[in-house]
This record gives C-alpha cells, structure tokens and sequence, in this order.
C-alpha cells in the first residue's frame, strides 16, 4: 500500500451551510458538489476534502457517534507567517465560526483554532520547522 492520503471524509448536518461557509466564505472552489449529498474540493495535489451529509455517511459507513465535546480530529493549515494565521482566524470569525486567539506554541510554532459548522477543527498555523515546510506551497 501506497504511503498517502487520497479523500479526507467528514459527515456534516447541513451540506448547503457548509458549502456557503467554505466556498462562499473561505473562498474555495468545489471539484464535485451533488446538492443533499456532497461536496468534494481539491485540498492539495491528490488530496480531496470531501464533505458528506450525515444521512448518506450513516447509511454507507454507520452511525455517528455523537456527543458533547470536542470532535477528536483537527485539520491544519499551514502558512508562512504568523500575520497570515491571525487573518485566517479573522476571517473564520468573521463568517461566524468559533475561534480562538493564535499564540506561540511551546514546540516554537504559532497557531490558533477555528470550528467550521459542524465543529471541526481547523488548526492554522506557522511551523518553523522542516516538516512544516514540506507542507507549504
């Protein structure tokens, strides 16, 4: 097996909110989007986000567990500088979504967090390290 990540796949309660909020408020661009059912966008070379309504993810994968607290998985995105992550955030807020204060991370990063509609977690950050840039543009 290929050492890779193809599709990332989250179940959303309501698909038309959150095309609104990632492609009219983030500004990004759908690969695929069949209304009710899905919304696939390109999210690197390979790499497709794929945001799927919750009765069609239960019915193929299974019943959701559902709960108080946090979603545990986060999605980061990575960027140059640490103004960058503080107009990411702003922008996030701005759209109306959760979001914390960026600060500087003892591991020598800068990063804050923002909930999309469903509560995932978005991680923006700097990364000073050479992992960090490998994921850059």
């Amino acid at each position: 097996m290929d050492q890779r990540v193809s599709f990332i796949t989250l179940a959303v309660a309501d698909l038309e909110r959150t095309r609104a909020f990632y492609l009219d408020g983030l500004g990004w661009r759908s690969e695929l989007f069949v209304p009710g059912e899905v919304l696939m966008i390109r999210a690197g070379d390979k790499l497709i986000l794929s945001l799927w309504d919750e009765k069609g993810f239960e019915a193929e994968v299974g019943p959701i567990r559902r709960g108080e607290g946090v979603v545990p998985i986060t999605l980061s995105h990575n960027v140059v500088t640490e103004a960058e992550v503080d107009e990411i955030l702003a922008l996030a807020t701005s759209l109306g979504a959760e979001a914390s204060t960026a600060s500087h991370r003892d591991w020598g990063g800068y990063t804050g967090y923002f909930a999309d509609p469903d509560g995932f977690r978005w991680e923006i950050a700097t990364n000073p390290d050479e992992i960090g840039r490998l994921v850059l543009p």
